[in-house]
């Protein structure tokens, strides 16, 4: 879709999956499962759906996949695949290699997010895309660095030290433009630090949801995940970004929902549900 100055485009990093129950909290499976059908481990399927903006002299990319760096044994717990989709080949698909973007966007440091920030070779680890200034916020890096019990399992040092140490990490501090009408939006309700990506122009507002809304069933007010840290001020976070995406038309982009990229948003008695389907 046409955003303003910029395309914007999904571009698939592949697919896994995580538990249910821990997708949807405190939410009752009966409420969840036919629409996110489990498998025999209670897992369901999840995209990684990332996000390519273009505009300019400017090509950015939006989180980055789970990466291929995992063992057999891991792969197979989350389901990991890369056979339909795969970060490099639906870049390449788009006209775009590693060398033509200019920026990565990690909207925080899990490794279902910042897995494909980083590559192996051989026994040395290097960024992905040799040319790119990766944007994280600094209260993330800390969180990642000092990772909390509960997060410690999916803060890898392997998918954000290389960005460091090869000079191409910037930290930021609270909101920031990195891009005439592309912003960085704090949201820290699930994550210490975390951002969302706001694309604006000639009216459009698009935002890319991160794990604030993973998929279009968290766009529900109760659907949040065992995955938060902080539970009550995710909520409220949702409520401010729902409000303002009804009333001035936002679309919302989905970076874990299998089937729907992107939506409106409806405003009911209750609270909010998913609009109409947009094409991304």
């Amino acid at each position: 879709m046409r955003v303003g100055d910029y395309d914007v485009r999904g571009v698939h990093a592949g697919e896994f999956a995580l538990d249910g129950g821990a997708m949807f909290g405190i939410v009752p499976q009966a409420l969840w499962k036919k629409r996110n059908p489990p498998d025999e481990k209670n897992r369901i399927a999840l995209a990684l759906r990332s996000m390519l903006i273009r505009g300019g002299e400017r090509t950015i990319l939006v989180d980055t996949g789970v990466g291929k760096k995992f063992s057999e044994k891991l792969q197979e717990i989350y389901r990991i695949r890369h056979d339909r989709f795969d970060l490099e080949k639906s870049l390449r698909a788009e006209g775009v290699l590693p060398e033509d973007v200019t920026d990565v966007v990690i909207s925080h440091l899990h490794f279902d997010h910042a897995g494909g920030a980083t590559v192996r070779e051989g026994e040395t680890l290097r960024p992905t895309f040799p040319r790119a200034t990766y944007h994280v916020q600094k209260e993330n890096w800390e969180a990642a660095n000092e990772a909390h019990e509960l997060e410690r399992r999916s803060y890898l040092p392997e998918n954000f030290a290389p960005l460091q140490d090869a000079g191409q990490l910037q930290l930021h501090e609270g909101a920031d433009e990195i891009a005439p009408g592309v912003e960085l939006v704090p949201s820290t309700g699930h994550t210490p630090g975390m951002h969302l990506v706001k694309v604006q122009g000639g009216g459009d507002v698009v935002l890319f949801c991160a794990d604030l809304i993973p998929t279009a069933s968290h766009v529900r007010i109760p659907f949040i995940m065992a995955y938060d840290l902080y539970p009550a001020t995710i909520v409220e976070e949702k409520k401010k970004v729902l409000s303002q995406a009804v009333d001035e038309d936002w679309t919302l982009y989905f970076y874990h929902d299998p089937m729907i990229a992107a939506s409106k948003v409806v405003r009911e008695k209750d609270g909010f549900s998913p609009g109409e389907e947009v094409e991304v």
